[in-house]
């Protein structure tokens, strides 16, 4: 008779209540904010535009309060922060640091910087949004409100990053491309024009 297969299977752990869950949302944004506030000040430096570098300043500093803000509601449910890496949040955050390592600055970087910062911020306001919801539902307004006022400087940040995209970095980074490609078409015709030059010197002589 041929014997039984093991099952493949984890066994299932005990679904988590409501409270459980907001500790596990809090605790992922815990860990994303300080993966970021890591991050943050390398893209700061290598930013050229000015308007960029204060944004990211601005975006450490909330970083740091929201951190704090977690630490004390964790506290107050008697949960700690724990050691279990957000693993979305630093794929993200890897993407950052190879750019940085990989593209000169300028208005290429400054580009490639807003656009993985505002795919980290995106995710994050994902992330406050469900918390809040579960915070509301377990009515732990010092959460709610932490969460509420995250989104709303999330979203304004996430905003003033399209506008300085829009207004200033894509158009100072076409204007270099075009500068670019004018350099490479002149230099055919300036080696035409010294050949042409040699040939008819040879030519009188």
């Amino acid at each position: 008779m041929a014997a039984k297969r093991k099952s493949s299977r984890r066994p299932q752990k005990d679904s988590p209540d409501g409270r459980e869950l907001l500790v596990l949302e809090l605790q992922e944004i815990h860990s994303a904010e300080s993966q970021l506030s890591r991050v943050l000040p390398k893209m700061a430096k290598a930013a050229e535009t000015e308007t960029l570098r204060q944004l990211l300043e601005q975006r450490q500093e909330r970083g740091e309060r929201l951190i704090s803000e977690i630490d004390s509601a964790l506290e107050e449910m008697d949960a700690s922060p724990g050691r279990k890496k957000n693993v979305a949040a630093e794929g993200l955050v890897n993407d950052v640091r190879e750019h940085v390592q990989e593209i000169e600055a300028g208005p290429a970087l400054d580009a490639v910087l807003i656009g993985a910062m505002q795919k980290t911020e995106h995710y994050c306001i994902g992330a406050w949004g469900t918390a809040k919801s579960l915070a509301h539902a377990l009515e732990e307004e010092s959460v709610v409100e932490a969460m509420e006022r995250a989104i709303e400087e999330g979203k304004s940040f996430d905003e003033q990053l399209t506008q300085l995209a829009e207004n200033e970095v894509t158009p100072a980074l076409l204007s270099q491309e075009g500068e670019e490609m004018e350099e490479e078409e002149e230099a055919p015709t300036a080696r035409r024009s010294r050949k042409n030059g040699r040939h008819e010197r040879r030519i009188h002589t």
